[in-house]
């Protein structure tokens, strides 16, 4: 095997998916990760088509289905928390669903004893040679590897060092977002509940199995400069922009202070022209982040994932080749992906009064058209038909 020892940054959904496969293809894995530990909450993400085959060739499955979080009804009130339209069960849900920080747990528990982790540092420098790619962090003494694959998420790191600044390849929708647990203090069992205003969306969903819940945040907004790593200064950010609005947003402002968790970002999309140099490459949001408006993100993550470290082991190491192969497979359901977060923001988040009365009235009566079955079909048709082998 020309190919052996790997380094992975991140170790949200992307990184410890592929150590999963490539531990078991016998490279030698290892992830780091800037956060000082597994990152937890997040939203519901969805698993459909061929990345539920990932999950049965993983093992995985019945283990995932333990934490599985099905959302109920959705229903869209007004600032009484009047019924205003609803949506079926299970419209958003995919095939299975679960929340980010429980995928994210059972993932890390597959790999832990046969991965090495190293939390809380992050890599400053990556010089490539003939032998492989010369790596320093910001703590821990310089080290060699044959390969160095970025799965650190939408602001890539790894990218930022091995292919150009991020603006280069990041493409805004004008929407931020931010989600943290609360209490399920609204009794929604594993409902939802969506109250909006024109530029602005609050959201209040059940979660595991109703004895809790995600509040969500979605504003309309021009870029906004703010430390990623600064939970105080974006929670300030979101009570400036909703400091006024009704409904439950008042309470739920004032939960966040206690909310043990915190997401805070752009809706965005990455999309690149090649996703590796050299003996570098891209996976997950990384390389091609879909956004949450697609709903295909994790689906793409855990097949990408699949797909790279089977190409690996085809290629017996032989990384140029590997690659290639990778990004050949990936790139038409990737862009399929994509493509269907392409007008999500002017529908979901609309900006103007008129624009926010269509969009009410376009709830009201997509139960009984035929673009809900649409909805529901295009995402599971797209996540079917990429095709992985059996590595």
């Amino acid at each position: 095997m020309k190919t052996k020892t790997i380094l992975i940054s991140g170790a949200s959904v992307a990184g410890p998916a592929l150590a999963f496969w490539l531990n078991r293809y016998g490279f030698q894995t290892t992830i780091i990760e800037r956060a000082p530990g597994i990152r937890p909450g997040g939203y519901a993400v969805d698993f459909r088509g061929a990345a539920m085959e990932v999950l049965v060739k993983m093992g995985l499955l019945d283990e995932i289905r333990k934490y599985e979080t099905r959302t109920g009804t959705i229903t869209i009130v007004d600032k009484n928390n009047k019924k205003v339209a609803s949506m079926p069960e299970g419209f958003t849900s995919g095939e299975l669903e679960i929340m980010r920080g429980d995928l994210v747990n059972v993932f890390y528990d597959a790999t832990k004893q046969d991965v090495e982790y190293i939390f809380d540092d992050s890599i400053i420098s990556l010089v490539q040679n003939m032998d492989g790619v010369e790596v320093t962090f910001e703590h821990h003494p310089a080290r060699h590897f044959d390969l160095v694959i970025g799965a650190d998420g939408l602001h890539s790191n790894v990218r930022k060092i091995a292919f150009g600044d991020e603006a280069k390849f990041c493409h805004d929708f004008g929407l931020y977002i931010a989600i943290f647990t609360t209490p399920n203090f609204m009794n929604v069992g594993m409902n939802g509940l969506f109250y909006s205003t024109p530029g602005k969306r609050v959201g209040f969903f059940g979660a595991r199995q109703s004895t809790e819940a995600r509040a969500s945040f979605y504003f309309a907004s021009e870029p906004l400069q703010y430390d990623r790593r600064d939970i105080a200064q974006q929670q300030q950010i979101l009570r400036y922009r909703f400091t006024h609005e009704q409904w439950q947003v008042p309470q739920l402002l004032e939960l966040m202070d206690s909310a043990p968790d915190f997401y805070f970002d752009a809706i965005s999309q990455i999309k690149m022209d090649r996703w590796s140099t050299g003996r570098i490459a891209l996976i997950g949001d990384a390389a091609h982040c879909a956004s949450p408006l697609s709903g295909m993100g994790t689906s793409m993550a855990v097949v990408g994932a699949y797909i790279l470290a089977g190409e690996l082991k085809k290629a017996n190491g032989d990384y140029a080749v590997a690659f290639s192969r990778y990004e050949d497979m990936m790139r038409p359901f990737v862009k399929e992906g994509q493509k269907l977060a392409d007008g999500g923001a002017d529908w979901f988040v609309p900006t103007t009064r008129l624009k926010h009365w269509f969009s009410q009235q376009m709830w009201k009566v997509l139960p009984y058209s035929p673009w809900k079955n649409m909805m529901i079909e295009l995402p599971s048709k797209i996540a079917r038909s990429v095709k992985p082998e059996n590595y």
